[in-house]
């Protein structure tokens, strides 16, 4: 059972009787391959016990007590928690893999699945939100990015939807996000200058497109959040902060509770930006074939904090063409009615 392998490393003591007649000694446990080993204070191996066979003799009692078969008269008597709650969920996990009759596929791929789901929640939390993104369809990242961009509404607004704005908006991100299909919205305010959120979704302050004179300003903002949204997978983000219950039910059903959305956007809304490597902000704004000038000055207008990026700008001295038209900046900076 491949599940066994995150249980390797668990050890605990325990006490050891070989019949009904034998002394009690004191061993320790520890999970080999499908079984589990009794070796004395030496390292020496007493014995094996096969996992699939294990049974508990004194269920919810604590010291537990534990016998290799109905058959034998062997036992072990194990106080650790962690121990007893690694055996007693091996041992459920085991027991849904037994074929029924009747609904043998169904019950095997399951009980499989409910085991090693359930050992991943217990055990490794990490693991089951790295699970969980690794196989999160985009469709189900859009629908939480909606849900939760839905709940920031009371705080930020809704996102601002002239056509004409939308549009250029629409162009600007196409060309600076060449194929990701990723979407950029403005919001009337309450947020920080940009955030990001799970399904490709890049928030500006309405604030960017209103105050800045260039247009590179506002674009560097774009590549800034989606560099971070490369950085921090989103989603990560808001299962870490969901919780295993939470994450687990995604992993299951698809679906998030509203309490983990509704404090997600309330914690996006207030978190400050995470800082990122010039060199990496560099190479976007070469990539995009951008100034990074305008960028850092809107960051600082005196230039004094935002020095690499102003020294380092990729097209320092060179003019180049604006991002989208000047028609286009212009309709986007009413994207909000003003």
């Amino acid at each position: 059972m491949t599940a066994l392998k995150k249980f390797q490393r668990l050890e605990s003591p325990g006490l050891w009787r070989e019949s009904p007649e034998a002394q009690r000694r004191d061993v320790i446990l520890s999970f080999g391959n499908a079984s589990l080993m009794v070796s004395d204070s030496a390292e020496r191996v007493l014995t094996h016990w096969s996992l699939a066979a294990l049974e508990r003799l004194n269920p919810g009692q604590m010291p537990a007590l534990y016998s290799p078969g109905a058959d034998s008269g062997e036992t072990l008597e194990i106080e650790d928690d962690l121990m007893v709650d690694a055996l007693e969920t091996v041992r459920k996990a085991i027991g849904r893999t037994r074929p029924r009759p009747g609904r043998l596929r169904i019950w095997i791929v399951a009980a499989t699945a409910a085991g090693i789901a359930a050992l991943a929640l217990f055990w490794l939390p990490g693991a089951l939100v790295r699970q969980t993104v690794a196989v999160a369809p985009p469709e189900i990242r859009a629908e939480i990015g909606q849900a939760v961009l839905a709940r920031m509404a009371r705080a930020a607004g809704t996102p601002c939807e002239r056509v004409g704005g939308q549009r250029a908006l629409d162009r600007l991100s196409a060309r600076l996000l060449p194929g990701s299909g990723k979407r950029v919205r403005v919001l009337p305010g309450g947020l920080p200058r940009a955030l990001h959120l799970p399904g490709g979704l890049i928030l500006l302050n309405r604030a960017l497109v209103e105050d800045h004179e260039d247009v590179a300003a506002v674009a560097g903002f774009i590549l800034a959040e989606d560099l971070r949204a490369t950085r921090s997978d989103p989603l990560a983000d808001l299962l870490r902060a969901a919780g295993p219950l939470a994450t687990f039910r995604l992993l299951t059903t698809g679906t998030l509770p509203e309490a983990a959305l509704s404090d997600y956007a309330r914690e996006v809304l207030i978190a400050p930006e995470a800082p990122l490597p010039e060199a990496e902000m560099l190479a976007r704004f070469r990539e995009a074939g951008l100034s990074s000038t305008p960028y850092a000055l809107a960051l600082d207008v005196t230039g004094e904090s935002q020095r690499g990026l102003i020294e380092g700008d990729p097209l320092r001295g060179r003019e180049t063409d604006p991002p989208i038209s000047d028609g286009d900046w212009l309709r986007l900076q009413a994207i909000c009615g003003g």
